[in-house]
């Protein structure tokens, strides 16, 4: 899963007079049906055939082709391409759905003419016509395009019937599994084969995944939040700084807030209930939440971890706290917040017991937008991300405490520098830590951005990418302070090898690294 640029030595060319060419070659993530060897091999024959040298190599794997998000290969093609100083005077491409799966068939015509503009033609190599220019070669092309982006739709719409049945047979479709439930990993009969760690996924597409009570005090601790909030009235606050004086942290080792209560409160898991498609991002176009009856249930698939009577309560008692407050009211509500807090954010609303929630003004007004515009209030940017920095902030301390703890747990001697937060392990090296919060940009890419502590210069740099949520972790950098020189690095889902190299879906590769190696005296 990379995006690379390879440039092909002279020495390797073939005799004679021939065309210096690049080759583009991507994988995708849907269907593997031809790998970059194969894609590589054909396009070799094609140069050979027609006299091209092939001087430099673009590939994207395991890059979609339905946006130009994300395929730093073909960004880079284009930008080399529109230096007007490209080393190559053709492009070789297997086939027009390589170049992309676009929805709008102009985009993909839109970057082969930025590329004919400057004399550098593009050659689809396995085609069954030759893109010289002719009529026959512009209907051919425009056919293959809408072909390209046809095949995705349906392929999405086959994904998504094929995730709905899923959804009705009882079987999770991914996201993290929530305090109080565990994942368990089932095989094609049925049978168990053991429960998921966090982190972990399936292996066999046969395989299904289903949620189960988890540990004793957690559940306990659910059944208690429903208690306290139905029968005891206790707002979602309350309930949590009652569980943040005994010391007792949520399912990510974190605080817990008004908004974590209240998503224990809403959902439907803990009844054994398997609800999907509450939001929807198909085709990677837009990020829409659906409304309820777009949603797709079953009901009491899993082992339930409260009584659905209890649950019931619970909601009524949260749909009644808007259900007779007018639109007016809620807006006034609203301008209430605004001018005690200075300004809006989700965060702010759901941290706040005399506030409806923010699902009520997105069920009132279509979305938080809509419902700011009608007060007056104008944003200009997504302010969340002050209050998700402050939370990464609290949460610091407790994941360098935790990876302290697993450090020593393996044998290393870790000493932490009580200025700099430095940890040195082992008296060889030194580390630091930082929690990476992701963001969202208009088109639902996600984006992190990272700024290094050039000033301390610790040996490796630990990098915690956060998940779409910002509370979970999504997977860790290990970044050796030799070969990272920018003080500031800005991280895609998918990126460059170079980056990407230091990628890891746990720590463990780490701590195996850090542990102590006993060495036996020689005879």
């Amino acid at each position: 899963m990379k995006s690379s640029t390879k440039t092909i030595s002279p020495s390797t060319a073939s005799d004679g007079v021939t065309t210096p060419a690049a080759a583009y070659i991507r994988t995708s993530t849907d269907l593997q049906k031809y790998s970059m060897e194969n894609q590589l091999t054909a396009i070799r024959r094609y140069a050979d055939a027609r006299g091209f040298e092939i001087v430099r190599i673009y590939e994207d794997a395991g890059r979609s082709g339905l946006r130009l998000d994300g395929r730093d290969a073909l960004k880079q093609l284009m930008d080399d391409v529109d230096s007007g100083e490209a080393p190559f005077a053709a492009i070789l491409v297997y086939d027009i759905s390589r170049w992309g799966r676009f929805q709008n068939s102009d985009e993909s015509a839109h970057y082969e003419y930025m590329c004919s503009r400057t004399g550098i033609r593009v050659h689809y190599c396995a085609e069954q016509f030759e893109n010289d220019g002719s009529t026959k070669a512009h209907i051919l092309k425009s056919v293959g395009r809408i072909m390209a982006g046809d095949y995705s739709r349906d392929l999405s719409v086959k994904v998504f019937a094929g995730q709905c049945r899923l959804t009705e047979l009882g079987y999770r479709q991914g996201g993290a599994p929530g305090f109080g439930l565990r994942r368990l990993l089932i095989d094609e009969h049925g049978n168990s084969k053991g429960e998921l760690l966090p982190g972990q996924r399936k292996s066999l597409q046969t395989d299904r995944v289903i949620l189960i009570p988890g540990p004793k005090l957690e559940t306990d601790t659910v059944r208690r939040i429903y208690q306290m909030f139905v029968e005891e009235r206790k707002p979602e606050a309350e309930i949590a700084d009652l569980l943040n004086m005994v010391g007792l942290t949520s399912d990510l080792g974190r605080p817990w807030s008004r908004g974590t209560i209240h998503q224990i409160l809403v959902n439907e898991k803990y009844i054994g209930n398997n609800v999907y498609n509450r939001v929807s991002f198909k085709l990677k176009q837009q990020r829409v939440r659906n409304k309820p009856d777009m949603w797709i249930r079953a009901e009491g698939v899993f082992t339930p971890v409260v009584e659905k009577a209890l649950f019931d309560r619970a909601r009524a008692i949260i749909d009644a706290r808007s259900q007779h407050l007018s639109d007016g009211e809620l807006l006034g509500l609203l301008r209430n917040v605004l001018e005690t807090q200075g300004s809006l954010s989700g965060f702010i609303i759901d941290e706040m017991d005399s506030m409806p929630s923010t699902n009520t003004y997105r069920r009132r007004f279509g979305s938080l937008l809509r419902a700011y515009s009608m007060i007056g209030y104008d944003p200009g940017r997504d302010y969340r991300y002050i209050e998700i920095n402050r939370d990464l902030r609290r949460r610091h301390p407790h994941t360098v405490t935790s990876l302290i703890e697993k450090l020593v747990s393996v044998g290393a001697s870790v000493v932490q520098d009580p200025f700099t937060d430095l940890l040195h392990v082992n008296e060889e090296f030194s580390i630091s830590v930082i929690l990476a919060r992701s963001a969202c940009t208009k088109a639902g890419a996600l984006r992190w951005k990272i700024r290094l502590d050039t000033g301390l210069v610790p040996d490796i740099t630990i990098v915690v990418r956060m998940d779409e949520t910002n509370e979970g972790t999504l997977d860790y950098y290990l970044l050796p302070s030799i070969d990272m020189t920018p003080p500031k690095l800005s991280l895609m889902e998918q990126n460059a090898f170079s980056l990407d190299a230091y990628r890891f879906h746990s720590l463990d590769f780490f701590f195996d690294l850090s542990r102590r190696a006993i060495l036996e005296d020689a005879a």
